[in-house]
């Protein structure tokens, strides 16, 4: 056995150098020197990457960003030249968009067969290469480049591997040619270890001017949209509420479970009525929190705090923000806790407060229990999405966690599902059919807990299900598949009927391109010997879930298809 050292062990001593535990990849033949270096890693027993194998692009990205989401660490996606990185673009878009850094890379021949030195494979020349890939991607990644050359190999892939975890933290890509991955190369003579990305606080003196403004504040409230990404940030936003009575409110478009649900200072998701009396609002990991952005939410200062307050790649933000507190988010709200400590707090101010507060979740959490009992005290025949997503509250574990794919029922889930501890909810960026590669990616970080899948029926058919299936029972990752099956495209019904509400297509009842005649999706995973059902009849419902979750937790991916009545 020749022991080859060349560009593969470049690449594969640069992912272990930027601890990445997984290289998720739907391969191309550019790739033989890495997976030449892994299988040498494999039989020399070294510490290094696994390799998870997927059958398709969006769903190697999906997966790594699930993973990242969980973890905080940056993984590798290999895919192929041209074609394969056309398919994972959606997934990069996403991952972009969700600010999740990822090293992404494909390779090509640059010399398709002209160096007589150079025997390689001869698609290259007949299409496959399509020069220049990293254009493909310059508008969805946060960087994307060539190798230049195989002595820059090794280094360019730990420098994107550091790039990607900076601020704003995003995926990076790198076209690496197959040429240069079969050229020798020599181990750096200066080994270093490579750090993870320091945390960057706000200075302290920004801290002091936003702190004064929270101690003086009479009805102060938070709106916190993506602050939950951290379990760091979660805990430290329930201190500073906790500590000064200062209630909180999900944003309009919250992506991950950002304050406890059952916490006497929560207020639910996009309750800005509260908004109106603030004096102060302080805006948590804000993104797109307002809607219409024109219209500013109350009269209070607003004050946004966040490590990367204006997304690049968004074409138009509108925070109405009076101050910024930039840095990482955790460290913001612990400093703004220690300075409120320090200072002396009006006890009694704090208590009305808190009383106030207390009394608004209560009502709040009524609402939300006679909209349940309302739910479930329908005719008997249809399921009402309010009563699937009651009864997952009751069937699933403390622990569950929740990825939501869903449009028009999207709010209900926020709105009534437990999310009591940080990561027990996330939604994806960039558009439907990423939820099962992400609720994949979750679940291989998280072995130990339950993941759900809540997708609609229109977006499940977006997603690379069988690719998706495949991978579950390859890699031991059993999740539970919930479809909400209203069997139409109800977001675009509603948007047409919106715009022409006394329309001939309303008058007909004929709203072209919303009806969904999808397939049997409890069927789907029969190839993979996983269960499923069709539940119809609200009395069945329960018990469906029950045996479905059990078949999860007996190792297995189960899909349940409920069909709702809206």
């Amino acid at each position: 056995m020749k022991n080859y050292v060349d560009g593969g062990e470049a690449i594969l001593e640069a992912f272990r150098k930027l601890k990445i535990d997984y290289i998720l990849s739907s391969p191309g033949s550019e790739w033989s020197p890495v997976w030449e270096a892994l299988v040498r890693q494999k039989l020399g027993n070294r510490n290094g990457p696994a390799y998870i194998d997927c059958w398709h692009e969006t769903l190697a990205v999906n997966m790594a960003t699930g993973y990242t989401l969980m973890t905080g660490r940056p993984q590798a996606v290999l895919v192929h030249a041209g074609v394969g990185l056309l398919q994972a673009g959606m997934g990069i878009h996403g991952a972009l968009q969700a600010e999740v850094p990822m090293v992404v890379m494909s390779g090509e021949s640059h010399t398709l067969g002209e160096n007589p030195e150079l025997d390689i494979e001869p698609q290259w020349y007949g299409g496959l290469s399509v020069g220049g890939t990293e254009r493909f991607v310059d508008n969805i990644t946060k960087w994307s480049r060539q190798v230049t050359s195989p002595h820059t190999l090794y280094e360019t892939v730990i420098r994107a591997g550091e790039m990607a975890q900076r601020t704003p933290m995003g995926p990076i890509y790198l076209n690496v040619a197959l040429e240069h991955m079969l050229h020798d190369w020599s181990p750096p003579a200066n080994d270093r270890d490579v750090p993870f990305a320091p945390r960057v606080q706000a200075h302290p003196s920004e801290v002091e001017k936003v702190a004064g403004l929270l101690l003086k504040a009479k009805n102060p409230i938070v709106v916190a949209e993506h602050a939950g990404r951290d379990p760091a940030a979660f805990q430290a936003l329930v201190e500073l509420a906790d500590l000064l009575a200062v209630p909180v409110t999900w944003g309009r478009a919250a992506n991950y479970a950002n304050f406890p649900t059952d916490h006497p200072l929560y207020l639910g998701v996009a309750s800005y009525d509260h908004l109106k009396d603030a004096d102060l609002i302080l805006l948590v990991g804000g993104r797109a929190p307002w809607y219409p952005p024109h219209v500013r939410p109350g009269r209070g200062k607003i004050v946004a705090i966040n490590d990367n307050q204006f997304k690049g790649h968004m074409i138009y933000q509108n925070l109405h923000a009076d101050l910024y507190l930039e840095g990482d988010i955790a460290a913001s709200l612990q400093a703004l806790a220690q300075a409120a400590r320090a200072a002396k707090v009006a006890a009694d101010a704090v208590k009305k407060r808190r009383e106030k507060w207390t009394a608004a979740h209560d009502t709040f959490v009524a609402g939300l229990k006679a909209e349940k009992v309302k739910a479930r005290s329908g005719n008997g025949k249809a399921i009402d999405p309010l009563a699937l997503v009651a009864t997952l509250g009751e069937v699933m574990p403390a622990d569950t966690i929740y990825v939501d794919e869903t449009i028009t029922h999207g709010q209900t889930l926020r709105q009534h599902l437990p999310f009591t501890a940080p990561q027990t909810f996330f939604r994806g960026f960039g558009g439907l059919g990423q939820g099962i590669g992400t609720a994949l990616g979750i679940k291989l970080a998280a072995r130990e807990r339950p993941v759900a899948l809540l997708v609609g029926d229109g977006g499940f058919l977006y997603n690379p299900v069988i690719q998706a299936l495949g991978a579950s029972k390859q890699h031991g990752l059993p999740i539970l598949i919930v479809v909400f099956n209203n069997r139409k495209y109800l977001a675009m019904e509603k948007g047409h009927i919106h715009h022409y509400p006394d329309g001939a297509a309303e008058s007909a009842r004929m709203h072209l391109g919303s009806r969904l005649d999808g397939p049997d999706y409890d069927a789907l995973g029969s190839h993979f010997g996983f269960h499923g059902e069709r539940v119809v009849e609200p009395g069945k419902l329960k018990a469906a879930l029950q045996t479905a979750m059990q078949k999860v937790q007996d190792g297995s991916t189960a899909i349940l298809n409920v069909l709702l009545s809206r």
